[in-house]
């Protein structure tokens, strides 16, 4: 359990939903398996790489929530939990149902997860490898199913990824600011980071309220109800309301094919 803590367990399995139900979609049971698997050991190797990275000022702020600093997890043991699932992950995506480019498409979005953690971060280009990420994510099933990806589909992947970037950012913005982490959303700002993240669940909703029309209302519901929770409480529930919608939009998406 401590390391499924470490690995950021909330969003990982959100993530990793959010694979299999596309999945479904397009492959088989097992196959959908497989692809789960690649997605989950990818979603372990990002958030187990975004502990290491971020250990140092952890310990500086005290976060005793976090198992590195609290002494539960080694720093050792969290790399040879990366070597383990990185490759396991590779593996999966280039040999498993997604095939070649399928499976390089959500390495891409694995990549830019891990970049993020350790370059991006506090550059204002931050936005940037979470939009790619979710794009690559929600492609690459389509990809892998020898499908091309509707532009809405892949535009509303990487919204949503711009989305829970900048309202993931909140909860932590002060204390960033001050170990000088500046990424896009410290640079402007909470109020602008809420309005950004806002900004992106309504054009999710326009999307795919467009092209989903048998759920185009409870769509709009959905956004709408998310972006109240992010401006009445956008620390503690922005992020979680934004993950909650990504996997309500792509339930909509699979009852609709």
């Amino acid at each position: 359990m401590k390391f499924l803590k470490s690995a950021h367990l909330a969003p990982t399995l959100v993530v990793t939903l959010v694979g299999f139900l596309l999945s479904m979609a397009l492959f088989t049971f097992l196959q959908s398996l497989v692809i789960t698997a690649a997605v989950f050991c990818g979603q372990l190797s990002i958030g187990w790489s975004n502990d290491l990275v971020d250990a140092e000022s952890d310990r500086a702020q005290n976060r005793l929530e976090k198992p590195l600093v609290n002494g539960s997890i080694k720093q050792g043991e969290l790399q040879r939990a990366i070597f383990v699932a990185l490759p396991l992950c590779v593996l999966l995506s280039i040999f498993g149902p997604l095939h070649l480019a399928g499976g390089f498409t959500h390495l891409l979005g694995v990549g830019c997860g891990v970049a993020y953690n350790f370059y991006f971060k506090s550059r204002i280009t931050s936005p940037i490898p979470y939009a790619v990420a979710f794009a690559a994510l929600v492609s690459c099933v389509f990809i892998g199913a020898e499908q091309t990806p509707p532009w809405w589909v892949a535009t509303s992947g990487a919204l949503l990824g711009i989305a829970a970037h900048f309202a993931n950012v909140l909860k932590d913005m002060e204390k960033d600011r001050s170990i000088g982490l500046q990424g896009l959303p410290q640079r402007i700002g909470s109020l602008n980071s809420i309005r950004v993240a806002g900004g992106g669940l309504g054009l999710v909703a326009l999307l795919l309220s467009l092209y989903i029309g048998t759920f185009r209302f409870p769509l709009i519901a959905a956004a709408l109800l998310a972006c109240t929770v992010l401006i009445l409480s956008p620390k503690r529930a922005g992020f979680p309301a934004i993950m909650g919608l990504a996997l309500i939009d792509v339930v909509a998406f699979v009852a609709s094919q």
